[in-house]
């Protein structure tokens, strides 16, 4: 938690202010229950009705003052909070966005959501109630005490006495609730992630009609989550009866010893009233100070996961070279005997992968599922980076340029296109901040995509809703291909990026980028026609190059490729005569 404190940086002052007022009002709290002794002892026993309207008129002024008081605390408070809860969030966000693709796989989507949302917000209110209470419970239990050894030093330790068991009621529960907190925390990304995976893949679920099983397994896993809160919840809930079974415990012997020193002269009515009033006092803040702890434990615990996510650095950092392809003749990608093994994976999913691309050349690669595809190309823009052997770009070696380099010289558009909320131009603008609208149409008419856009009332500037739901995939595929073109990269790196499309779709998409001068285009497909037409054909299989070569070549010299041709060749002859 102590590790987070510099969030408030900017709010020094607040985060002064707002315990010293919420100090300030304490204080008039304390003098409460004296002025009320002085009704009893002097206005009430003397029949003096002016004394007790003049202190009713003080009582008036101490509550007022106590009031604005703690209203300017609870501003400052909550403003140094709400400033803390969201640098806090924006540095953890940027900081996830560092991470490469390896961290994101071991950690999970839904742990990440979790901690920027729930863990975030959990030690933001327990910034928020700590501001309010660390000065002011401790110091009207302690001011108590001392009002109450004042007036009585024998009666004083009916209140010292009670102040230590509380101290040990709270102790027990929160040394019994802090682990409970963060096993609840852990079983909520667990119901977390289950519902992000659900809500994903509702249409699978329901193609299978797998919604009862489903619903049973996130019963389950929400029933678990259900009994770790109900647990932590009792342990906790036993702080208030307890609290006030030990303090009312305590006034009734504070009346039963009052009474006798009432009798005896020793004491005064009004004094007696004090004590009790003071113990009211200690009741109600010990019982506010012991939530503030359980509160603070359950933040302390969210604030060590998320100094866990900060603890974790990317594996991948960028060099300082600047990538230029532009300028650049000759090869522009080059794999020496690249391997590559996923995290926490024995094996490797790329094995001794060797080529190269010369610039402006188009690239086919091809292979079964699972062969290897996504993961070589997921390499050229260091998305992982490799176990061992090399890749150059451009020449030199990948680690020694930028990451901001790199991956502003090469576009890829994936096999599931993404389109985030806003409109067809913001998405566009990915690609290029300040591109034209001329540009943006440019792109788009190269991709296809222009029928999608001129489909729509608003042209550019029609709605995107989230995830692109508004668009069909094959939509939705052509304009992400538009928003790579506008890039202008000089690696273009297509994955399965036209599998939504019609075949005479995909053959004016291909014959438009092979128009684009200076790009040297990677196209990932299942389909032969696809890239058929490339320069050269990369054929994988089980991770390994089983073929390079032109369409011709392996037909004549690559089984698995003759394969594939074949299996698409009777494919398609047999949907012609259906």
């Amino acid at each position: 938690m102590l590790r987070l404190i510099r969030y408030l940086k900017e709010y020094k002052l607040e985060s002064v202010l707002a315990p010293l007022f919420k100090l300030l009002e304490a204080a008039f709290e304390l003098l409460v229950p004296l002025v009320i002794a002085r009704i009893i002892d002097i206005g009430i026993v003397n029949k003096d009705s002016k004394y007790v309207i003049n202190m009713g008129i003080l009582l008036v002024s101490l509550a007022m003052i106590g009031l604005t008081s703690a209203i300017i605390a609870q501003y400052f408070s909550a403003k140094a909070a709400t400033g803390f809860g969201t640098k806090l969030r924006d540095d953890l966000f940027a900081h996830i966005l560092s991470f490469s693709h390896a961290e994101t796989d071991v950690l999970g989507r839904d742990t990440l959501v979790t901690r920027v949302t729930n863990d975030s917000d959990q030690v933001q209110n327990g910034v928020n109630r700590f501001f309010r209470l660390v000065l002011r419970s401790p110091f009207i239990v302690a001011g108590a005490f001392i009002m109450s050894f004042h007036i009585d030093a024998k009666m004083s330790l009916i209140a010292f006495t009670v102040i230590v068991i509380l101290a040990i009621i709270v102790a027990f529960i929160m040394s019994k609730s802090i682990e409970l907190y963060r096993n609840v925390q852990r079983k909520l990304d667990k119901v977390l992630g289950k519902t992000g995976e659900n809500l994903t893949g509702i249409r699978v679920i329901r193609a299978f009609s797998k919604e009862s099983s489903e619903i049973l397994e996130y019963n389950n896993a929400t029933k678990d989550l259900y009994n770790d809160q109900v647990l932590v919840g009792n342990i906790s809930a036993l702080l208030n009866p307890l609290t006030y079974v030990v303090v009312n415990l305590g006034i009734v012997a504070i009346l039963q010893t009052g009474a006798i020193q009432v009798n005896i002269g020793n004491l005064t009515t009004g004094q007696v009233v004090a004590l009790i009033n003071y113990m009211s006092q200690i009741l109600v803040e010990l019982v506010k100070f012991a939530n503030l702890i359980i509160l603070l434990s359950k933040a302390s615990a969210c604030a060590k996961r998320i100094n866990e996510i900060f603890d974790i650095k990317s594996s991948i950092s960028g060099g300082s070279d600047e990538l230029n392809l532009k300028d650049f003749d000759g090869e522009i990608i080059a794999f020496e005997n690249v391997g590559f093994v996923y995290p926490k994976s024995k094996e490797e999913a790329l094995s001794d992968i060797t080529f190269s691309v010369k610039k402006g050349e188009t690239i086919g690669i091809i292979g079964g599922t699972g062969s290897g595809k996504s993961s070589l190309i997921n390499l050229i823009p260091r998305f992982y980076d490799i176990s061992r052997g090399s890749i150059k770009l451009a020449g030199r070696d990948i680690k020694e340029y930028s990451l901001e380099s790199i991956r502003k010289n090469v576009a890829l558009v994936e096999q599931k296109s993404r389109l985030f909320r806003g409109n067809i131009r913001n998405n566009l603008l990915w690609g290029d901040a300040k591109a034209s609208d001329k540009a943006l149409y440019e792109a788009a008419d190269i991709a296809q995509a222009m029928d999608v856009i001129n489909s729509k009332e608003g042209k550019l500037d029609s709605e995107v809703a989230m995830y692109g739901n508004n668009f069909s995939g094959g939509q939705k595929q052509r304009l992400s291909i538009a928003r790579s073109l506008v890039k202008k990269a000089g690696i273009l790196i297509l994955d399965d990026s036209s599998s939504a499309l019609d075949y005479a779709t995909d053959s004016r998409l291909r014959k438009a980028i092979r128009e684009i001068e200076n790009v040297t285009t990677l196209i990932v497909s299942q389909r032969i026609v696809s890239i058929k037409n490339s320069d050269r054909i990369i054929v994988l299989d089980d991770g390994r190059i089983v073929g390079i070569g032109t369409h011709d070549e392996l037909l004549e010299n690559s089984p698995i490729y003759k394969e594939i041709y074949n299996s698409q060749i009777m494919a398609k002859e047999d949907s012609d005569e259906e």
